[in-house]
């Protein structure tokens, strides 16, 4: 079986009204679709790589080529995981979490989109819960970074909730033209104290080594 070779695409997490998970290949076809039908008001750019800025064709293509990459290139020194958040058994969007180093620096990133036709329902702080669950309380992380530009009220409103901290400021030119993106910090203390969604992991001790910790890293 696959998940004996690549433990990871047994693992779930689950909240009250989301799993999220590894897609099958016809799910991820799904989410490409999904992203096709725009994440964001065209008149402004979430992401630091404007991968939306491409035909609706272009944009699911990149959503899939980009799962299998980073797939592709995992190490457990550093792994980006693209887990497909599903509502009702249905691709709402996608939840990144991101190591580097992480069994020495305890540190993980996160970074999301959502379809438009899921957004101002709460999904957003939900489905970051959930990773910070699987950084905090699975992998016994340290702090979990998060960033957005400073349009990006969503984002930023969705880290103050749960418990970020200002982290400075770093510039950059998006479509030629200076955005400023506003970093966020949340420590374990922070997050202990900001939890307030249920979340359930199935399927982590098996990836414990290709995520470069040991069970005995572990809380």
């Amino acid at each position: 079986m696959l998940a004996e070779h690549f433990p990871l695409v047994g693992l779930r997490l689950t909240t009250p009204r989301l799993e999220l998970r590894l897609p099958s290949q016809e799910e991820l076809a799904e989410l490409g679709e999904l992203a096709a039908k725009g994440v964001h008001d065209p008149s402004v750019m979430p992401f630091v790589v404007p991968w939306t800025d491409q035909t609706p064709e272009a944009v699911a293509r990149s959503v899939i080529q980009y799962h299998w990459l980073r797939l592709g290139d995992w190490l457990p020194q550093s792994w980006s995981l693209n887990l497909v958040v599903f509502r009702d058994g249905v691709p709402v969007g996608q939840q990144t979490i991101n190591g580097h180093d992480f069994g020495v620096t305890r540190e993980v990133s996160t970074g999301s989109w959502l379809g438009k036709a899921h957004q101002g329902k709460g999904i957003g702080t939900e489905m970051r819960a959930a990773v910070l669950h699987l950084a905090f309380a699975g992998l016994g992380a340290a702090e979990a970074a998060s960033g957005a530009f400073e349009h990006n009220l969503s984002s930023l409103t969705v880290s103050r909730k749960l418990g970020y901290r200002p982290d400075g400021t770093k510039r950059h030119a998006i479509r030629g033209k200076l955005s400023v993106e506003h970093r966020m910090r949340l420590s374990r203390t922070d997050w202990e104290l900001h939890r307030r969604v249920p979340v359930s992991v199935e399927g982590l001790e098996p990836c414990l080594p290709l995520l470069g910790i040991t069970a005995a890293q572990t809380p």
